[in-house]
């Protein structure tokens, strides 16, 4: 009984804080292991996977729209959003930024089980998370209609909507909107594949951060821009001056590429060195794996949440091995010293000299976490740290953003 109770709360808890395209995730690695062979279940419909061939290129790539004395219409093709979900709410941040320039946004929703969206339910989702702005664009759910008419641009924002992208029968510029390396979500298989391959798609790639940006041009040709990483400093502040007697964890073990076991490991050395240290784990209820240290347990946080326990930690340990977290620098803003796992996917996004870059390795870890919360000028650092964000906007990467768009749409 007891695992019935758990494995409906872990089912809700996806549902929650990750929104249907994981949930539906979970729902089809369940299906495969208990009837095995007898329906093929992925993130991106069977037929727009089959009808999609990169080796040939799609006639709607060879005379795209030129936008040039105009504000265009974008369409932005999407997963369902959940309210928690950081990659729609950063997706929604430059939807407004477009809307700001003067250009019209709609919103497309796109999923391979034909869950309908009401426009009405998304827009209260929307005004009722903080993380959200509020933006004009009308929500559609794409059908084999495609986009409407007058759409100029279309913007694919995760793998599964490339292919929807690609298909559409506009002469809408296509784009792609890549906040991370997604082929590294899965083990090599089917998915990693499926979502590799739809970067020979020929799409105008804008990418969060420069890694991203290089990576794409370099290995898969694509035309590339991207816009830097920044923190919204309404959400994030130095509020405690005093020394601090706590570290945070960005803790999602159901996410391999953020290294959960890692992380405990190093942490596991860390709390017997220093024991006098709370160590809060945050990002996913980890109730149920056997930590071998004491801890708070804090699960998923709220945005308003966590600036103040950010502002009780000496240090946060982030550790990414695809795309690098937006968390380093909201915990800087916090006055936190983020370590972070050593890799150009992480130093080619940021170059704050406050991030404690460390080599990936267990000990390593736990010995330059000791060593931050060791400092003797801990307090000047975590002013210092905080201050170095002090003109850091996303403002500046929304225009970085739009001039980068409006000179592509220019051709």
């Amino acid at each position: 009984m007891r695992s019935v109770i758990t494995t409906c709360r872990n089912a809700l808890s996806v549902l929650k804080h990750e929104g249907p395209r994981f949930f539906w995730k979970r729902v089809e690695l369940n299906i495969k292991s208990r009837f095995a062979g007898k329906k093929l279940i992925l993130p991106v419909k069977l037929e727009d996977a089959l009808a999609v061939d990169w080796t040939e290129p799609g006639p709607q790539l060879s005379d795209p729209v030129v936008v040039r004395d105009r504000k265009s219409h974008i369409a932005w093709v999407m997963s369902p959003p959940s309210a928690t979900s950081g990659g729609h709410q950063n997706l929604f941040r430059f939807i407004d930024y477009a809307e700001r320039a003067g250009h019209t946004c709609s919103v497309y929703i796109y999923n391979s089980l034909g869950v309908i969206v009401k426009e009405s339910d998304l827009k209260q989702l929307l005004r009722e998370s903080p993380a959200y702005p509020d933006v004009r664009a009308r929500v559609h759910n794409l059908d084999e209609r495609g986009v409407a008419d007058d759409v100029d641009a279309i913007f694919a924002t995760g793998w599964e909507t490339a292919y929807p992208v690609f298909r559409d029968r506009s002469r809408a510029r296509r784009f792609y909107f890549v906040q991370d390396f997604e082929p590294a979500f899965y083990p090599s298989g089917s998915e990693a594949i499926l979502a590799e391959n739809t970067y020979h798609f020929g799409f105008h790639g804008i990418t969060a951060g420069g890694w991203l940006s290089k990576k794409l041009h370099d290995e898969y040709g694509m035309p590339t821009d991207h816009f830097d990483f920044s923190v919204d400093r309404t959400h994030y502040s130095l509020t405690n001056r005093a020394r601090r007697k706590e570290i945070f964890f960005y803790a999602r073990p159901v996410t391999p590429r953020r290294a959960f076991e890692l992380g405990v490991i190093a942490l596991g050395e860390f709390a017997r060195q220093r024991p006098d240290y709370t160590i809060n784990m945050a990002g996913w209820d980890v109730s149920d794996w056997d930590i071998p240290f004491e801890y708070k347990n804090l699960s998923g946080l709220s945005i308003s949440e966590l600036n103040p326990i950010y502002n009780r930690c000496a240090a946060g340990l982030v550790l990414s091995l695809s795309n690098m977290s937006l968390l380093p620098l909201e915990l800087i803003a916090s006055g936190v010293a983020p370590v972070v796992n050593d890799a150009p996917n992480n130093r080619l996004v940021s170059d704050n000299p406050f991030i404690e870059y460390v080599q990936p390795a267990p000990g390593a870890i736990a010995k330059r976490l000791v060593e931050v919360v060791s400092r003797q000028d801990a307090v000047e650092r975590s002013i210092a740290m905080a201050d170095s964000l002090e003109h850091t906007s996303w403002d500046d990467s929304g225009r970085q953003f739009v001039e980068a768009f409006e000179r592509a749409m220019r051709g």
